[in-house]
């Protein structure tokens, strides 16, 4: 089994927490974590998608005061959001009793709604994301592996490409079929299904709501619930640009991207490196899955967006980490590319405190007197140290 990064964070924030949500896209490990958790101390499991586990809590505050001692895993518990205000009156009355910390371990599919169903634990209750498996998690020769088959367990831990790529559709069918309508939207599968691919398409560009309506032929405020709900199940991300007071004309549309790398290519059908390689989408899949990998590893608190004048300026990420000023990354798939002008004149504008360009090989040296290339493993394991 692969150890999970957070794992000892997440122990940690149980020592001083009552609960902690473990947030994250579904098959992403967040249950075989909690697993692992649960042999280091007296726990109980309960998942809220099984009708017996569901039974058990038909009386939730008696069942769970049996269980006062013990840490209690709450699987999927978006499930049953009227848990949460009976969880608030379960903490106070332990704290009272003297047992204050590591009561509750939730773990959620959908940030929002844990989100909305939480706001009677303000003061209780702690945020963790798990995403799938990140590059600092995967041996330094799997790092192509990662990227064809994305961090998904069971996509990346596969037998063969092939496998991976079944499962990857059977994943993104499951989502559209059943998670999705089991959370409320009445959006029709195929719909989103297109959805999803025409963004896959447009990986790391520009949000253009009016053309992607035009091509579902929907209306633009129906791609803005679309692309909320892929966003909310962790499966798609905004990426915000920079705001600044330098007076200079900025875009100020959000970039988007399918997060995980392996969807990206299920969704094309791209199922071998060699088809990736010659696809027309190839250097906006590199470059959704190195910002992802330097995101995560960024410390907490770290703020990503992407920098973009109407004079042709830009930075393909910016991260503003606290304590650490401002890093601009510029990200290249070919071991030969150089940065844009672009990106220069970008950074000028900015004046960051780190520059880099980050391509897909392994050297690292300076590539002027202001910029350093570096590949994208040791630059994610920078920004851990952090």
């Amino acid at each position: 089994m692969i150890a999970r990064r957070l794992q000892p964070a997440l122990e940690e924030r149980l020592l001083h927490i009552p609960a902690v949500a473990l947030l994250g896209p579904r098959q992403a490990g967040k249950t075989t974590l909690a697993h692992v958790i649960a042999t280091k101390r007296p726990s109980v499991y309960l998942d809220l998608e099984s009708p017996i586990d569901r039974e058990k809590l038909s009386d939730p505050e008696f069942y769970l005061s049996q269980h006062a001692d013990k840490l209690v895993i709450l699987d999927e518990v978006q499930r049953m959001p009227e848990l949460f205000a009976m969880l608030r009156g379960l903490i106070d009355k332990g704290r009272r009793k003297g047992r204050a910390n590591g009561r509750f371990l939730l773990l959620g599919s959908a940030s929002l709604d844990l989100l909305r169903q939480s706001e009677t634990l303000a003061g209780r209750i702690s945020y963790m994301e798990l995403p799938p498996f990140a590059l600092m998690e995967v041996a330094p020769g799997e790092m192509n592996t990662l990227w064809l088959r994305g961090g998904f367990p069971e996509s990346f831990l596969a037998p063969s490409d092939a496998v991976s790529m079944a499962w990857r559709q059977d994943f993104i069918r499951t989502y559209l079929e059943r998670d999705i309508p089991q959370l409320g939207p009445r959006i029709p599968a195929k719909t989103l299904h297109r959805f999803w691919t025409m963004l896959a398409h447009v990986q790391g560009g520009l949000l253009n709501a009016a053309q992607l309506a035009r091509g579902l032929a929907v209306e633009g405020k129906s791609i803005a619930r679309y692309l909320d709900l892929l966003v909310d199940l962790m499966l798609a991300r905004r990426l915000q640009p920079y705001q600044t007071n330098a007076g200079k004309r900025l875009v100020k549309s959000p970039k988007v991207y399918v997060r995980d790398c392996g969807v990206i290519h299920a969704l094309l059908n791209i199922s071998d490196r060699e088809s990736l390689l010659g696809h027309p989408v190839v250097g906006a899949s590199w470059e959704g899955f190195v910002i992802e990998n330097l995101i995560e590893a960024a410390p907490v608190r770290t703020v990503p967006c992407f920098y973009r004048s109407s004079g042709g300026a830009e930075i393909d990420l910016l991260l503003e980490i606290p304590g650490h000023g401002l890093w601009a990354v510029e990200v290249k798939l070919g071991l030969s590319a150089h940065p844009a002008k672009g990106f220069y004149t970008a950074c000028e504008e900015l004046q960051p405190t780190r520059r880099f360009l980050v391509n897909s090989g392994d050297e690292r040296r300076a590539l002027n007197q202001t910029t350093e290339l570096i590949g994208v493993r040791e630059l994610t394991a920078m920004l851990a140290a952090l």
